[in-house]
């Protein structure tokens, strides 16, 4: 997407957002003009903070996730016996909501970063496992043929055939669940912590009613989840780029 459109796209945003304040008139709507001072006062005080730790249990939890699911994708993808033992615990655990067990992760694990890691970190990791598993099954036989007739081991396998289609797959996945880590983030962080975004917003919104402080960390979250997604969407262009040949 040309950043253009993005800009154009983010200036629509800012002016729905100040006619809807105009419209509601009240505390709890702030304006974008106030809402942008309360940000760069709050960025003089703790807000750094609080980004610096959202943005360390996220990138954690992603770099987690890529070690342990892909290797498991490709093992799973080139392997039909394995793919028939693990694909009904697969199939049953990866449509429920991960969030759920947010007071499950937090009893067993306690307070801390380590349980908010884990939480995004089993959202990433089916994502990446299922993308990367049928990634590598959909690899044609011919293909995989052709290549073995040129004298190529596993690990040539490996490097030439089957990391190029996971690292498609895992950097698709990551785009796709970037918004949901996030999310789930804020409710993670919402418990047992005193640290992190989504403590500063519930804190300020729902304790202390400092709505435009309020929403400057509802700004800081966002600009989280834009800056991984946009970081993402970089390296897919980078490290794939035949998907983007015309």
């Amino acid at each position: 997407m040309r950043r253009r459109d993005v800009l154009f796209g983010a200036i629509a945003i800012l002016v729905i957002w100040q006619m809807a304040a105009l419209l509601v008139n009240e505390p709890i709507l702030p304006g974008p003009i106030e809402v942008s001072r309360a940000f760069i006062e709050e960025m003089r005080g703790e807000l750094p903070q609080h980004f610096l730790v959202s943005t360390w249990r996220v990138v954690a939890s992603v770099l987690l996730a890529v070690a342990l699911a892909a290797p498991a994708g490709l093992i799973l993808g080139q392997s039909e016996r394995l793919n028939r033992l693990f694909s009904p615990l697969v199939y049953l655990l990866y449509p429920i909501p991960k969030v759920v067990l947010v007071p499950v992760i937090l009893l067993l694990f306690g307070i801390g970063d380590f349980p908010k890691i884990i939480i995004i970190f089993l959202i990433l990791f089916f994502q990446i496992l299922v993308l990367v598993r049928d990634s590598a099954a959909s690899i044609e036989p011919k293909t995989l043929l052709s290549v073995r007739s040129l004298g190529a081991g596993r690990r040539a396998l490996f490097r030439y055939v089957y990391l190029p289609a996971s690292l498609s797959a895992i950097l698709t996945a990551l785009r796709q669940s970037v918004g949901t880590a996030v999310a789930v983030l804020y409710i993670a962080e919402l418990f047992a912590t005193q640290q992190g975004l989504g403590y500063y917003i519930y804190l300020n919104g729902n304790t202390l009613f400092d709505y435009p402080a309020m929403y400057a960390g509802v700004v800081a979250m966002s600009l989280l989840g834009l800056g991984l997604y946009f970081t993402v969407d970089r390296l897919e262009h980078r490290l794939t780029p035949w998907k983007f040949v015309e």
